[in-house]
């Protein structure tokens, strides 16, 4: 599987720089499906957040991405939004990585169950330990594991800008099947909003070579009208720092 892992939005080159500086360097995965350890090592990652006084989510912002408060300012906008209003009591996270949206969001609420989705093991095995939350087996674009509707928040983060158009489409629809009727779902493409002749130069010369199949362009209007046909509603979206430019943050609604 090379799909559900959280894939930060580093430079490999720039993290290199980063890590090479504390005396770390990238270490690929074992397996060489792609998850966020290819380009955030654990041991390396969590010795660096600690002797920069950070927390592991904070240190990738600022120092890593050098985007600092970009975690808590997209967990902001969804508060202002209303996402968290409910208090859902069940949520799902495609590819949590490191946890640095998953830690944030419960601060803002108390579910009974969070499950995730994880390729990367001792990232997966932390946030079990550290968060309690209940990881889930990948297996490539699919959440069987899961219920139907069984589910009031599904979320992810910095994931679908990694893969295929197809891996992020079959993911959509798993999405839509396991949100219960009134849930929402949450998530990040890098949309042709995201995509002006700036963007697209910075992302050709400043971006270097990307990651395999980072950055992924995914069409704004695909995304809607595809969650459309399976009862769900755009509800907002705004965009985030990723790398170089943005992405596109989508919030959609499940009807009843």
């Amino acid at each position: 599987m090379r799909t559900a892992g959280a894939r930060m939005p580093v430079l490999k080159s720039g993290l290199k720089r980063v890590l090479g500086r504390t005396g770390f360097d990238i270490v690929r995965s074992a397996n060489n499906l792609g998850g966020v350890d290819d380009f955030i090592p654990f041991e390396a990652t969590m010795r660096a957040a600690r002797a920069a006084g950070l927390s592991v989510g904070d240190h990738i912002d600022a120092v890593m991405n050098g985007t600092p408060g970009a975690t808590q300012s997209t967990i902001d906008k969804l508060r202002d939004l209303g996402v968290f209003a409910t208090d859902p009591q069940t949520v799902l996270e495609i590819g949590p990585g490191s946890g640095r949206y998953l830690e944030k969001t419960l601060k803002e609420c108390s579910p009974d169950r969070y499950e995730i989705y994880e390729t990367a093991g001792p990232w997966a095995d932390y946030l079990v330990t550290t968060f309690g939350v209940v990881a889930r087996p990948t297996a490539g674009s699919s959440l069987a594991p899961t219920p139907d509707a069984s589910v009031d928040l599904v979320q992810a983060h910095k994931v679908f800008n990694t893969v295929t158009f197809l891996c992020a489409s079959r993911y959509f629809y798993e999405m839509a099947r396991v949100t219960r009727p009134g849930g929402r779902i949450v998530f990040d493409v890098m949309t042709e909003t995201c995509l002006d002749p700036a963007a697209v130069q910075a992302w050709a010369t400043d971006g270097g070579s990307g990651h395999d199949s980072y950055p992924a362009a995914m069409p704004r209007q695909t995304c809607v009208d595809l969650f459309a046909t399976l009862n769900c509603t755009l509800e907002a979206s705004f965009l985030a720092p990723m790398g170089v430019a943005s992405t596109e943050v989508l919030v959609f609604a499940k009807g009843a």
